[in-house]
């Protein structure tokens, strides 16, 4: 008694980004599809360690290239020189800070958006720390205004000057001394 038996080739299925003769080159050369897969395997081990080095690169210029500036919290003589500019005088209003902190919240309730950046300083030279803070104001048309509000502070004098035209406006002009 004898079957008939019908022979099948198997064929593999490829996905269809592959080349059509790709599977058929598996098939008939394993040792070949594993030199290629192991060489794909390698550049692709080498692009991460490159995509590592560009990332920590990039990481070690930004700290290079960050600009000096004293952190208040940590440099006593610089949280001095802030809190002189804070708490100094405004024009209509009791302090800096409370001027900066009033524009926000008066256009908050306009319906407009101000933000008020972070508060820097930096020592320019033995007792005189410059103090800077970014104001953005967004326009009525939508369009933002950037300013900064800069001051000069002596601390051997206790004296706040304004050395900016934004910061200006905000502080008070001392009088002149008399002849």
């Amino acid at each position: 008694m004898q079957r008939d038996h019908v022979r099948f080739r198997l064929v593999p299925l490829a996905p269809a980004w592959l080349p059509s003769d790709f599977a058929t080159a598996f098939m008939n050369n394993p040792g070949s599809f594993l030199r290629q897969f192991c060489t794909f395997a390698r550049i692709v081990k080498i692009i991460h360690y490159a995509v590592v080095a560009v990332l920590v690169l990039g990481v070690l210029y930004y700290l290079w290239m960050k600009p000096p500036s004293a952190n208040p919290m940590v440099d006593r003589r610089a949280a001095e020189a802030l809190a002189l500019v804070q708490t100094h005088q405004a024009q209509g209003y009791p302090t800096i800070l409370q001027a900066m902190t009033e524009h926000v919240r008066s256009m908050s309730e306009r319906n407009r958006v101000a933000r008020l950046g972070e508060w820097r300083v930096k020592q320019l030279e033995g007792d005189l720390y410059e103090i800077r803070i970014q104001l953005r104001d967004q326009g009525v048309t939508g369009q933002w205004f950037e300013r900064e509000f800069i001051w000069h502070a002596d601390l051997l004098s206790k004296k706040v000057n304004a050395a900016s035209l934004p910061a200006d406006g905000v502080t008070p002009k001392e009088p002149d001394a008399a002849p």
